[in-house]
């Protein structure tokens, strides 16, 4: 029988080692489909639309694609587990990658535009993945699961962007626009990916997760009667109850670095390209960007776990500000300056992403995980909408350096949210945390 305390003392279960293989192999093809949007989406519509003022749309439309894709993966997790909530996803995700390509290759901006809330069903499919990585993770190894499956989409959203120009003669060859190239590649990506974990994804990590907890409660509650003491008066617990500051902690966290980085990501081609940069230039600019956002993951997760989340968290604040601040004074002519400041907006962004997740879920019973996580991320893809949406029309505005030191600035509001959460005393639901929650930072 596997010894109770497995998961609490800091030792992996075996079930986790498989969990996390799969989850790294599905997200090393996914990784290939998010690259597509976040490369050429707003060059797509730019060239469809005519208007560099809507060039922020696509990763509009797809963030809240997102949102409402995190929202359904969020409840079909929590009713059917993991598996058929990411699968789905990803099928979805290929569905509206499809839907992208049949609208350019017709020239229709709505069609266009409706593809892309599908497609952004499939990148936050990707994102939410990291949460079933951590399902059956000790508290003691929590940032290092979730870094491992962001690290696994390294490969697919390096090489992705790289691949701007093979998939744009590929697709001409086809009578389709260049620019929609990269999103045959998203079709077959997310596709693998879904059936990468409609296959090998058992057990479900979730549903294991909760019946380790339950099995975890019912033996406490032995143990406390054997005792002599109410099983409610025991509070050594496996996991912590519900805490909903520690939620909204992390959550902002993740709002806040989600909405800078995609403000100034989505208009860093476009702004390239008016500088005189072709396609191959800034894919390279985006390829190293993406990189950022996912390559520091392994070391990411280890300092979230020994130096603690709030730490980290304060630190995505100060690297995005220096990241808004050079991509404010970067000469529009030189790719290596605009590739500092994109790099340091991904490493920012990994910072944010991996501190909140472990917040988020250092705050939730696994019972409660699947649709608090989603509503977590409806708000994550709401900012990054926003951020979208509004970059296009601030950079017509008052012009990309405008738009960097805004967003720099903004970041800045991580660290005030960082520093209440050490300040104020954590409460939660019903019962003390687990003694296995991070300790306050002195």
């Amino acid at each position: 029988m596997r010894d109770r305390n497995d998961v609490t003392a800091g030792r992996e279960i075996p079930e986790q080692r498989r969990i996390l293989a799969v989850l790294v192999f599905s997200q090393i093809l996914s990784g290939a489909g998010l690259a597509a949007g976040i490369t050429v989406g707003a060059l797509l519509a730019e060239e469809m639309l005519g208007s560099t003022g809507l060039a922020g749309v696509p990763s509009a439309l797809f963030t809240a694609g997102a949102a409402l894709g995190a929202l359904g993966i969020g409840q079909i997790c929590r009713r059917y587990g993991r598996r058929p909530g990411l699968a789905l996803g990803y099928a979805v995700g290929a569905l509206g990658s499809l839907g992208v390509v049949v609208a350019a290759a017709v020239g229709s901006a709505v069609l266009l535009f409706l593809a892309l809330l599908v497609y952004g069903a499939g990148t936050s499919t990707g994102l939410m993945a990291r949460y079933a990585g951590a399902d059956l993770a000790s508290p003691e190894r929590r940032g290092r699961a979730v870094s491992t499956v962001l690290f696994a989409t390294t490969l697919g959203a390096v090489v992705g962007p790289n691949l701007v120009t093979l998939t744009g003669e590929v697709a001409h060859s086809w009578g389709i626009p260049r620019l929609a190239g990269p999103f045959l590649l998203a079709v077959a990506a997310f596709g693998a990916a879904a059936v990468a974990l409609a296959a090998l994804l058992r057990p479900d990590p979730l549903r294991l997760a909760e019946k380790l907890a339950a099995a975890q409660e019912a033996v406490a509650a032995q143990e406390a009667v054997a005792a002599g003491s109410p099983a409610e008066d025991t509070a050594d617990r496996p996991e912590p109850r519900l805490n909903r500051r520690e939620v909204v902690i992390g959550t902002s966290v993740m709002v806040l670095t989600q909405l800078v980085m995609i403000a100034i990501m989505t208009m860093t081609p476009v702004h390239m390209q008016a500088h005189g940069h072709g396609t191959q230039a800034a894919g390279l600019v985006i390829a190293l960007h993406v990189g950022a956002m996912f390559l520091p993951s392994p070391l990411t997760g280890l300092l979230v776990d020994r130096l603690g989340r709030r730490w980290i968290a304060g630190a995505s604040g100060l690297t995005l500000a220096v990241a808004g601040l050079l991509a404010a004074l970067a000469p529009p002519h030189s790719v290596p300056a605009l590739a500092t400041a994109l790099v340091l907006l991904g490493i920012g962004w990994n910072f944010g992403l991996i501190s909140g997740t472990a917040i988020v879920t250092d705050a939730l019973p696994p019972a409660r995980r699947a649709s608090a996580q989603g509503l977590v991320d409806v708000g994550i893809a709401l900012a990054g909408a926003a951020g979208g949406m509004s970059s296009g029309l601030v950079v017509v505005v008052g012009g990309y350096p405008t738009l960097a030191l805004a967003g720099g600035v903004l970041a800045l509001a991580v660290v005030p949210v960082v520093a209440w959460s050490v300040r104020r005393p954590a409460h939660t639901d019903t019962a003390p945390a687990s003694s296995h929650a991070e300790p306050e930072p002195k």
